[in-house]
């Protein structure tokens, strides 16, 4: 698909975008991303890794548990993620072109709001390791520096970072230069540290190692992974959807081909990643092409996902059923706070320590329970107020005067 023909065909709808301050397929759509990191993370223990003995149980539960991690990380793997930095950037049109058509530029008002994000994010951080807000605070700068750019420049600056230009750069070099190396940052003894925090800290220990070393090896192991580039790619394709108003009904045959180009890129790419071990021997060149296909193939399933969901929303009576999440979408950072609190407690030393008692499967229905919990809240407190708490908080100090 050629990516100026098919944005110029949908041209911006500022009035439609005006009167639907929210669009609730985004909300819809924000709500499944954060139910996904929820069950990813409770898998996980929350980036802690430490599970119990399986040595004597049954091999029925072994099946559940394999079967259990390896279809949420091919199903939500770097595509939930990938779903909210798209959001992110949705939301960044939405605000900014409220305030254009108000004679304002956000822009700076942005940037503190970036700030704002940084500091939220160190609150998250200081109970989960993996958060992405302080990675989005920090990528997100890229908004106002491009917002202004035409879409065709917008388009080519996004493809570019979704390819992964350093990774890229050491597939050439490695592949030019057999000694080259890629390099890599130096994590090891930050991860140490903080899985001794989370294994034996108190609750001061854990939040003290989790604000630092946790931090740092976070954002480190964000670089060495591609995901600022690609984060940053999501952020400006979420802004050309606002920016086109392509989640409106009206531009669903949009999507229709974006379903088909996804569905065609998938497979190869997907197939392509799990050849590369067995053809490319150099690590300095396998690693780093490896990062770029997957990048591209969790990309691809991530468009498949996100257009089979606008087509049952508007094309089925599935919006009647989906509609229920838009509450939990609308709260989504309250949501994303709280289940780093909760799933903190749940599964470190601090707490419960119950990350050596719960295996995968009690694990997934844990975060299934938080989930279950947080959307009955959510539904609850949106028929009082406009606002979840955190977004309220986040809102009134974006625009202290």
């Amino acid at each position: 698909m050629n990516g100026k023909q098919s944005l110029n065909r949908y041209k911006p709808m500022e009035q439609q975008i005006q009167r639907h301050a929210r669009v609730d397929v985004a909300d819809v759509l924000r709500g499944l991303a954060v139910m996904g990191i929820i069950l990813l993370h409770s898998i996980e223990h929350f980036n802690f890794y430490s599970f119990p003995d399986t040595a004597g149980q049954s091999a029925w539960l072994t099946f559940t548990d394999r079967a259990v991690w390896d279809g949420l990380f091919f199903l939500l793997g770097g595509k939930a993620y990938a779903v909210f930095a798209l959001l992110f950037g949705f939301s960044y049109f939405i605000q900014y072109d409220n305030q254009r058509l108000r004679g304002r530029d956000f822009r700076l008002r942005f940037c503190w709001r970036l700030v704002l994000l940084f500091l939220i994010g160190n609150l998250n951080a200081s109970f989960f390791t993996a958060e992405v807000l302080v990675l989005y605070s920090l990528v997100g700068f890229i908004l106002p520096l491009v917002c202004r750019l035409r879409d065709k420049w917008l388009f080519i600056v996004a493809c570019v970072l979704l390819v992964q230009p350093l990774p890229l750069y050491y597939v050439i070099r490695a592949t030019l230069d057999p000694a080259f190396v890629t390099p890599a940052l130096p994590t090891g003894s930050l991860w140490a540290a903080t899985f001794e925090a989370q294994s034996h800290g108190t609750f001061l220990d854990t939040l003290s190692v989790n604000l630092w070393e946790g931090q740092l090896a976070s954002l480190a192991w964000a670089w060495d992974n591609g995901r600022v580039f690609q984060t940053a790619a999501l952020f400006i394709f979420g802004y050309l959807v606002g920016r086109h108003g392509l989640f409106l009904k009206e531009n669903l045959k949009f999507w229709n081909k974006v379903l088909c180009g996804s569905l065609v890129a998938f497979f190869p790419l997907y197939g392509l990643g799990n050849m590369l071990p067995d053809f490319v021997e150099n690590p300095s060149v396998h690693t780093p092409l490896l990062l770029v296909v997957s990048s591209l193939y969790k990309f691809a399933f991530m468009l498949l996902l996100v257009s089979a969901m606008l087509n049952g929303y508007y094309r089925t009576r599935l919006c009647k059923r989906l509609d229920f999440l838009i509450p939990y979408g609308r709260m989504s950072l309250t949501n994303y706070i709280t289940q780093s609190i909760i799933g903190s407690m749940l599964f470190y030393n601090w707490g419960f320590g119950l990350h050596d008692k719960l295996g995968i499967t009690a694990s997934v229905l844990v975060g299934a329970l938080i989930f279950i919990v947080q959307l009955a809240f959510c539904r609850w407190w949106m028929r009082h107020h406009s606002h979840g708490p955190m977004e309220y908080l986040w809102k009134r100090a974006t625009w202290l005067k």
